[in-house]
């Protein structure tokens, strides 16, 4: 590699490889509500929305229990997801006056934000390393903020860009796709609702009632479409507790149901009206356009969640029209 390049870069890792730019270290860049034109007319933009359709279809009309591929990089990723949970049983809650938001949390994130590199390094291969303290900022900001012990769509949203870094620098391939929705993000779903539920995590900017879900969007999108020809199961049938017990185990929408079920209290129309709303929706195809449509609305064209989004060399701010 020539000195110059190596020079151009904005953090003191050198690079891996010839294949990758220098990496820097993600930060913000939609500060006010004209910047959001700079956000969707992005790389980031394109390459997120990409890989999100991409696992969209990759998973389409496949069961969670169907068989795939699990390499050792997915295998990593688990160990990964398994330690920041034995590390909730190791902080437990500690006594305090107001119900939610429980400050034993901000000790468990102070152990993820020390430790976060290192747990990435081990997980890329060894000519990666030097996209580590990059992709790290992205696993920080995918378990919910210290300050607010909240979480919402734009943590669950830096999950998912997290691993679309991991697919950037090749750590996962297109082999792995099945696997990155069914394992890692179904065992990152299993640490979050354990988060939630030990800390008392606030929905972070809930519409309440009219929003899809207090914590979750993307699980929707994926698990909708693994429902898509399905011979016998329509959306009508997701509010039955019934075939919510019986087929959970296959779906991921299904287990997002059973936990609204487990958290909720009341008629389900009430205290999720818009999931209501969709079990009236003729098929699972049109209901997975309808969430694509809405998650693009409601999150990643709202302001709120995106001016937290940071940009970096693998997620680009850089506007892909000339």
């Amino acid at each position: 590699m020539a000195d110059s390049e190596q020079q151009a870069a904005s953090s003191p890792e050198d690079d891996a490889s010839k294949a990758n730019p220098a990496f820097i270290i993600p930060k913000k860049e939609i500060s006010m509500v004209p910047d959001m034109g700079k956000w969707k007319r992005s790389q980031a933009y394109a390459d997120y929305m990409g890989f999100v359709l991409t696992l969209n279809e990759a998973v389409k009309g496949k069961k969670l229990t169907c068989e795939y591929k699990v390499s050792e990089t997915v295998e990593k990723l688990l160990d990964l997801l398994g330690t920041l949970d034995r590390w909730i049983n190791e902080t437990p809650p500690v006594d305090q006056p107001s119900r939610f938001g429980n400050k034993a949390y901000r000790t468990w994130y102070a152990k993820l934000d020390q430790e976060a590199e290192a747990l990435v390094s081990a997980v890329l291969p060894a000519d990666k390393h030097a996209a580590a303290p990059e992709i790290a900022v992205y696993l920080k900001e995918s378990v919910g903020n210290s300050t607010r012990i909240d979480y919402g769509t734009g943590h669950e949203a830096a999950f998912a860009t997290f691993l679309c870094c991991l697919c950037k620098v090749e750590a996962l391939t297109a082999d792995d796709q099945l696997a990155i929705i069914f394992q890692i993000f179904n065992r990152y779903l299993l640490l979050m609702r354990k988060l939630q539920k030990t800390y008392r995590m606030e929905p972070a900017g809930s519409q309440g009632v009219w929003g899809l879900d207090d914590f979750q969007f993307l699980p929707f999108i994926w698990g909708s479409s693994q429902f898509v020809d399905h011979p016998t199961l329509e959306p009508r049938h997701f509010i039955s507790e019934r075939v919510v017990h019986e087929h959970h185990h296959d779906y991921m929408f299904l287990e997002c149901i059973k936990f609204i079920n487990e958290m909720k209290t009341g008629p389900f129309a009430e205290h999720s009206n818009q999931l209501w709303n969709i079990s009236a929706v003729p098929t699972w195809s049109k209901v997975n356009q309808g969430l694509i449509r809405m998650y693009k609305a409601e999150c990643l064209e709202k302001f709120p969640v995106i001016q937290h989004f940071k940009f970096g060399s693998l997620l680009s701010i850089q506007s892909t029209k000339p």
